[in-house]
């Protein structure tokens, strides 16, 4: 298939409206408690005492589930993204998410069932970006709360999801001698400012500091201007142990992005203090990682920067 064909077939689908898919269970008051608990929010309910969904949720409830594609019967068999295909077949594999965009109608009451439908918004012009050649494209869905007794469909609210779908870049080869040298790209630079630098200055002299509000003794993790449990502008540091467990991890895949290694390991760490932070995982392979698995932190520097990364212990 030609450039010009494929590209047609691609363009032919902005515009195409995908049929409806249904959320699992009706909008229910534990997963509202669940989601308002992690999130620190206070639950609300209306006149009536029906809980009301956090606007933020209301993704949530149209999610397939840890399967892919797999919603309730009735629901299209359609791919909304189809477009994806098109882009695959001609090398386009990589993937990362752009943004996602929400816009709300109303609030999402506790007993309603929702379901949402897909618009394929637009595939742009090819675009050459520092993660590769690739396309953007945007599709809307649109949310709707079914009629109860009876009753039209009500729209509740919209998200707006972009991705960017790619031909990674080449990756960096090893130089042949006498040729000419290939520059070493380092690593970003974090963002300094009054709240922060005492941790980026402690990295460097080998201290892993943890902010510790002077008027209630909290510590937490990222810095900031206000201690979150008093509100209090009072603060000085205290050096943790770094030692600590794994909280939780992911693993990095794609896409690469130099000059970071891959498969890349992050680790939310539970420190000794009881603060956790986020860092990056030495010393052990993908497969290797554990929940609750005990690290220790080492100092480690790129360039003109030195990051605490965690590595396991015995």
């Amino acid at each position: 298939m030609s450039d010009q064909d494929w590209m047609e077939q691609a363009r032919a689908l902005v515009g195409r409206q995908y049929g409806r898919i249904y959320a699992w269970d009706p909008v229910n008051r534990p997963m509202i408690r669940h989601w308002c608990e992690l999130m620190g929010v206070e639950m609300r309910s209306n006149a009536e005492g029906r809980a009301i969904a956090p606007a933020a949720m209301l993704q949530v409830w149209c999610m397939a589930g840890p399967e892919a594609n797999h919603y309730p019967e009735g629901s299209t068999t359609d791919n909304p993204f189809e477009v994806l295909g098109c882009l695959e077949a001609q090398g386009f594999a990589a993937v990362v998410a752009v943004n996602s965009e929400f816009s709300f109608a109303r609030d999402v009451l506790e007993g309603e069932r929702l379901y949402c439908t897909t618009r394929l918004e637009s595939l742009s012009e090819q675009k050459t970006t520092a993660l590769g050649v690739g396309y953007f494209v945007t599709v809307v869905m649109d949310y709707y709360a079914q009629g109860e007794a009876g009753g039209a469909d009500d729209p509740v609210g919209q998200q707006l999801f972009r991705v960017f779908k790619y031909r990674p870049a080449q990756q960096a080869r090893p130089v042949a001698a006498g040729a000419p040298s290939v520059p070493v790209i380092p690593r970003a630079m974090p963002g300094l400012n009054d709240d922060n630098r005492f941790f980026w200055e402690g990295a460097q002299q080998g201290r892993l500091l943890i902010q510790r509000c002077q008027g209630c003794g909290d510590l937490h993790h990222p810095p900031g201007p206000v201690c979150p449990q008093c509100q209090s502008f009072e603060w000085d540091t205290v050096q943790a142990s770094g030692r600590g467990t794994v909280y939780s991890y992911v693993v990095m895949h794609y896409p690469e992005v130099p000059p970071y290694e891959y498969p890349n390991p992050i680790g939310l760490i539970e420190l000794e203090e009881g603060v956790r932070v986020v860092a990056q995982l030495v010393g052990v392979q993908p497969d290797q990682m554990q929940i609750g698995m005990p690290v220790q932190v080492e100092f480690n520097t790129f360039g003109e920067l030195t990051l605490p990364q965690f590595r396991p212990v015995a």
